[in-house]
């Protein structure tokens, strides 16, 4: 029997795509979605690239626009957090003291930048950028001639800096490790992001490691272990985040590097589920719980669990995508970046190729410089032994190499 009423604790990427699959599967319960921001449900993506830059404004992109709810029905409660679930008495404490009744709960509470030891007098000077409001006081901040240094050299990072170039700042990237992406990328590809970087005015050092920020009325220190001081008038901190499982873990829930739930979103508890940034999911393809912190995984987990919640059971283990826009260049990476051999269809130097790793002949992920159509057929070929000099050929449809290998399983 399904629920009257679903209560999720989260309210973005994960909880709207939740609220609008309920509903679209003919859920009338009630729905209520509870957020620490003040803000409505929003997409992220754009804050590291569109909306820093002003080229698009905070009502662009909100998800679930206030008309929507209101002809849907859905309670938004905002500016407060979950304190814990008590599921025997079918209910969610919140840090504001209100309780709401709730017959299932989906904790989508999403991740926390990662944060580092600052000193000094002024240390609004150095951020991070993870939600809206963070974004505008970035953006305040930069204008031509603002040097701005950047600890780390993930995606993100790597997008405020082409924005804030883009803006007229002077950005120096600082990576720990031997080259931005390395892990994710592997060295070859990861160095053409590099090379991409410092060719549009970056100065990307690696093997950087910080030891301490200080701030002043001056501007921003960065002291490196070698000795060296990197000085800016500001700095954002991009080293990755950490799942909010506080209300999870007060709620005698598991967690382990993330609420961990079975391949349906479900907790240990039955009536309580998790998806998104937050969830280490069960993943058959992977063979075991895999915690996954990019925005198309946090939609199709929202829709799958929804779907759960309401007795629609299903599978959900795509390869996971994602992409970043830098100078005009878009990448897409699908899959992991495991392999023993890689094989390129184009040219690396021209800047428009497809990057495929193979693990023993088989598919394991892909990377995709301005050739996004790629990707598509690439996730689908995940997994399969493919044919490395097919995969290089231009020449050759990759949705060509989907059909082969079907054919071959049917004869």
């Amino acid at each position: 029997m399904p629920p009257n009423t679903i209560v999720t604790i989260g309210a973005g990427q994960t909880a709207a795509v939740a609220a609008r699959t309920l509903r679209r599967r003919g859920f009338d319960g009630r729905i209520v979605l509870i957020g620490d921001e003040t803000h409505a449900p929003y997409q992220r993506p754009p804050l590291s690239k569109e909306f820093l830059a002003g080229q698009c404004d905070a009502e662009s992109l909100m998800l679930l626009p206030e008309a929507w709810r209101e002809k849907n029905d859905i309670e938004l409660v905002t500016g407060t957090a979950a304190a814990r679930i008590d599921s025997a008495a079918g209910a969610v404490e919140l840090t504001s003291g209100r309780v709401i009744a709730a017959d299932s709960v989906l904790i989508a509470t999403g991740g926390r930048p990662r944060t580092m030891a600052v000193e000094g007098t002024e240390p609004e000077r150095v951020h991070y950028l993870r939600t809206i409001d963070d974004a505008q006081r970035l953006a305040e901040n930069l204008r031509p001639g603002t040097r701005l240094t950047l600890i780390g050299g993930g995606f993100i990072g790597l997008e405020i800096a082409s924005t804030a170039v883009q803006l007229g700042a002077a950005v120096t990237v600082l990576e720990a490790g031997p080259l931005p992406l390395a892990r994710l990328l592997g060295d070859r590809i990861a160095q053409v992001c590099a090379d991409l970087q410092r060719s549009n005015g970056i100065d990307v050092r690696t093997s950087a490691t910080v030891e301490n920020i200080v701030t002043d009325a001056t501007g921003v220190r960065v002291r490196l272990t070698g000795g060296e001081v990197i000085s800016s008038d500001l700095a954002v901190i991009g080293i990755g985040i950490e799942p909010n499982t506080a209300v999870a873990e007060a709620s005698g829930l598991t967690v382990q590097q993330g609420i961990v739930v079975d391949a349906q979103g479900r907790t240990t508890i039955p009536s309580i589920y998790a998806a998104g940034d937050v969830a280490a999911r069960f993943s058959d393809r992977a063979g075991r719980h895999l915690r996954v912190e990019h925005f198309d995984n946090a939609s199709k987990q929202g829709a799958a669990t929804a779907n759960a919640m309401l007795g629609r059971l299903g599978v959900v283990d795509p390869a996971h995508w994602f992409w970043s826009d830098q100078f005009g260049v878009n990448v897409q990476f699908t899959g992991t970046p495991e392999h023993t051999e890689l094989v390129v269809r184009g040219d690396l130097d021209d800047g428009e190729f497809t990057a495929f790793y193979l693990d023993n002949g088989i598919l394991r992920g892909a990377c995709a410089f301005d050739r996004g159509e790629d990707i598509g057929a690439a996730r689908e070929l995940i997994g399969r032994a493919v044919d490395p000099a097919a995969l290089a050929d231009p020449d050759i449809e990759l949705f060509d190499l989907m059909v082969d290998d079907e054919e071959m399983v049917n004869t």
